[in-house]
């Protein structure tokens, strides 16, 4: 990764152009053509540095509710689990972790009640009891921007 590619990302995570043709503007920013710029997007993204490209909307002012739930699987079972909330279009994040409760994901959906369905539905694929569910939603919210700086 060279100079050029860190200004790249940077731009990409804090200068991104609201703009019918933002590619444009960005190449232009970096004085290199947009066909430059994309093999190089295309490149990063393909070296694993970019994994995705695209709006960040706060879930909340457009009247939709939220949750981190986990739930505890034996180990034979992770891959199925995780494959299963995985499927749900509303899981946005999910990951493993070495703990009782051992699969973590958020769900975002247009209401409390749909989010209560997905768990149900989780819950029987699984054939999990009660207290093998965590369903946590936020009572106060705290926002990070992370942006992350590259060595130089």
């Amino acid at each position: 990764m060279d100079d050029l590619d860190r200004r790249v990302l940077e731009m990409l995570q804090s200068d991104f152009p609201i703009s019918e043709r933002p590619y444009d503007i960005l190449a232009g920013k970096l004085d290199i053509s947009t066909e430059s710029l994309l093999n190089r997007i295309r490149r990063l993204i393909a070296d694993g540095l970019i994994r995705r490209i695209g709006a960040s909307m706060d879930s909340r002012k457009l009247g939709f509710s939220s949750t981190l739930a986990a739930v505890r699987v034996d180990a034979e079972s992770v891959e199925k689990a995780a494959g299963l909330i995985g499927s749900y279009p509303e899981v946005t994040h999910s990951y493993l972790r070495n703990d009782d409760f051992n699969i973590w994901f958020t769900i975002i959906a247009p209401g409390r009640q749909d989010i209560e369905r997905i768990l149900a539905e989780i819950r029987s694929a699984l054939s999990l009891d009660a207290g093998k569910m965590l369903n946590l939603p936020a009572k106060r919210l705290f926002k990070l921007d992370t942006r992350f700086n590259l060595p130089q």
